[in-house]
């Protein structure tokens, strides 16, 4: 991983389902990210959701992706 590069992590089931009743949504509607993207995680197939942590200034913005 590059130091520049975001965070990305594999989020449980669980953790799935906090964010999605969270922001009332449901996974389909989560924006894509290709199987192929270097950034995730091993072990990432389509259908997971990730979590990517980018620094802005002094705040850490957290945003979802499903990998499709």
């Amino acid at each position: 991983m590059h130091a520049l590069q975001p965070k990305h992590s594999k989020l449980k089931s669980d953790e799935i389902k906090q964010i999605i009743e969270k922001y009332n949504i449901s996974v389909s509607q989560l924006p894509k990210i290709k199987a192929t993207d270097p950034a995730l995680p091993l072990g990432c197939v389509i259908g997971d959701v990730i979590e990517i942590e980018r620094k802005f200034r002094d705040k850490v913005r957290v945003y979802f992706r499903v990998v499709a």
